[in-house]
């Protein structure tokens, strides 16, 4: 991990606090820039906090005051990449900490408005986390935002096992939660949103495969062109447990055999000699039309010549050997 912990590095630091700096006339934000030093042991979780504390120090104490510096250096296009993480997290930490009654809703807005220059599908844990209905509530109206970064926050920021986030329990104890997400977006036209969605419901599989494959029925019910991979890629893990459900809505559904009894070629058989037979099985089940009966025949095979037996006065004495030297004893005392 240590390339990837390089990505919030004492550049990234400095480029932030010049950003923030412009955006809040009068504040230098030292916090911040003594954290530029303190990045080299740390994992990249781990410096995200580490500047995130920095900046609540910083920073003006209510939501309010923090929201509005964010809003104002969106206008920079520097203020973009993995700077933002801390970013995120810092506005999710004061909206959650001082509660006031538009605060939540508000950080959401904001969640919506830095995920294009990154993402904030990791801060938005935490609101879901505190209140999951009135999170949803907001992030419902995401499915059709005009920009497909808020659309795939959408998706991916409800994930029941979203790569380094947190876990958000009612998320899992609920998986019908979410779905209405995933209907209002798997025939999104954007490639990253579909993916994101075909994650999520593969997420949800974990615990509801029968919620998920209902969603999965519902949604080739009324698929467009790239429905059914989004329901393949959304279905693996079933598909690899073999699920009947998800088997059947992809075209594999539960064999229905007949076989019939072997017809044997002769009624006799002399020694040593052949015997042939064939038989048939057919699928009685559901399938495609035209599809015929299938009939396999035997190849004649050599019987097994007959043994000898011997009387207890004239039974060969063998040596002790091997297996395969007691079945050549056996064939040479025909």
């Amino acid at each position: 991990m240590g390339v990837m912990n390089e990505l919030i590095n004492a550049d990234v630091v400095r480029s932030l606090q010049r950003i923030l700096a412009a955006a809040s006339p009068g504040r230098t934000f030292p916090g911040l820039a003594g954290m530029a030093g303190r990045l080299d042991p740390l994992s990249l979780r781990e410096r995200t906090d580490l500047l995130s504390r920095a900046l609540l120090a910083d920073l003006p104490e209510n939501y309010a005051g923090t929201a509005a510096i964010f809003r104002r250096a969106l206008e920079d296009p520097d203020f973009t990449g993995w700077m933002i993480w801390p970013v995120t997290e810092t506005a999710a930490t004061l909206a959650l900490t001082h509660k006031e009654p538009a605060d939540f809703e508000d950080c959401l807005a904001l969640l919506a408005e830095l995920t294009p220059r990154l993402t904030a599908e990791f801060a938005i844990r935490r609101l879901l986390a505190a209140d999951l209905d009135r999170a949803l509530a907001v992030i419902q109206g995401w499915t059709s935002h005009q920009d497909w970064h808020v659309r795939r926050l959408a998706s991916e920021g409800t994930r029941p096992y979203l790569p380094w986030a947190i876990r958000v329990p009612e998320i899992t104890d609920r998986p019908a939660a979410t779905l209405p997400i995933l209907d209002a977006l798997y025939r999104d036209p954007v490639e990253d949103v579909r993916r994101s969605v075909a994650n999520h419901l593969n997420d949800l599989a974990r615990h509801a495969p029968d919620e998920v494959v209902a969603a999965a029925a519902r949604w080739m019910a009324e698929p467009d062109g790239n429905t059914a991979r989004v329901v393949r890629h959304g279905l693996r893990t079933l598909l690899k447990k073999a699920h009947p459900g998800a088997l059947e809505l992809l075209g594999f559904a539960p064999a229905s055999l007949a076989v019939t009894a072997p017809q044997l070629d002769r009624t006799v058989v002399e020694l040593p000699g052949e015997l042939g037979f064939t038989f048939a099985v057919s699928n009685t089940g559901r399938r495609r039309p035209g599809s015929p009966s299938t009939t396999w025949s035997t190849t004649p095979r050599p019987t097994a010549p007959a043994r000898r037996r011997y009387s207890n006065s004239e039974r060969p004495s063998w040596p002790r050997a091997s297996p395969g030297h007691f079945r050549s004893a056996t064939r040479s005392a025909k």
